[in-house]
């Protein structure tokens, strides 16, 4: 059994260390654990913790090194967020609790966070009404360009277009690409939606089961020898989503636009391939 000043050391382990292997697999738990609202210092405190059981706060300050008034919020904010614990005796003993255990408070502490601020917005915007606008011109509507990385930025963006499209939403994209999009049910939008809409595919016989509940009438297969590596999303001949990077790569990358050329551009090219396109059968 390792002596325990060995174990708290396990942080500042060099290469030639056998805890140094340990060592790299705690710097990817911290950057994951940063994915879940917890910064670089309050991760390894809750590493800490939850490894080496309970300690005071002196304790965690001398092993990992960290100022004593930085430990004290550090240990505060942990608390607050529902993954530290703090006993009645003295001295005043810190837990964590289990890791999946933390992460599902984290994430339903977020989910709150997010449905409060969803029911802020009708008074926000009522607000915001209540000033006017003292932008005196009336040019045209500005053309723009939008550059979305990963794919909630990507999801959110697609959201916002389904949410008040009103003439026609048109969607080409690869077996791979619809099926992200059926797992991310935004495909559900469509069944019982009265607008029109058209897709686009070269999904196999083994994947048409995505587009069970659709009208198949508004669906059709790509020629085989289109490429996988494109897909767009275009709404009301007005705005253009093109994916430079689709389900294909391991990070999605896209460009929304309400760029009249670029809309009317790839409007031809959909209504070009439509008309080469088989339908899908049941």
């Amino acid at each position: 059994m390792p002596h325990k000043s060995e174990l708290t050391s396990i942080f500042d382990s060099t290469p030639d260390t056998q805890m140094y292997e340990y060592k790299i697999t705690l710097e990817k738990i911290q950057g994951e654990l940063s994915q879940y609202g917890l910064t670089s210092n309050q991760s390894k405190v809750f590493i800490y913790l939850g490894k080496y059981g309970a300690k005071t706060a002196p304790e965690v300050c001398k092993a990992l090194k960290l100022p004593r008034t930085e430990t004290y919020h550090l240990l505060s904010a942990l608390q607050n967020k529902g993954i530290v614990s703090a006993t009645f005796q003295h001295p005043i003993q810190f837990t964590a609790l289990p890791l999946n255990k933390a992460i599902w408070i984290l994430v339903n502490s977020e989910k709150e966070r997010l449905k409060s601020l969803e029911h802020m917005e009708k008074g926000l915007s009522e607000l915001w009404d209540n000033i006017p606008t003292f932008d005196s011109s009336h040019e045209e509507v500005e053309e723009k360009f939008q550059m979305l990385q990963g794919s909630n930025q990507i999801q959110s963006k697609i959201t916002e277009m389904t949410d008040n499209f009103k003439d026609e939403f048109l969607i080409l994209g690869s077996e791979k690409d619809y099926i992200k999009l059926y797992h991310g049910e935004f495909l559900e939008s469509f069944v019982k939606s009265k607008q029109k809409f058209r897709l686009l595919s070269s999904c196999s016989e083994k994947t048409t089961y995505i587009f069970d509940n659709l009208e198949r009438k508004n669906i059709k297969k790509l020629n085989n020898e289109i490429q996988n590596n494109l897909c767009f999303i275009l709404k009301d001949n007005s705005e253009l989503l093109f994916f430079t990077k689709n389900a294909n790569s391991s990070e999605p990358y896209a460009m929304w636009t309400n760029s009249k050329s670029m809309v009317y551009s790839m409007k031809l090219l959909f209504e070009s391939l439509w008309v080469e396109s088989k339908n899908i059968h049941l």
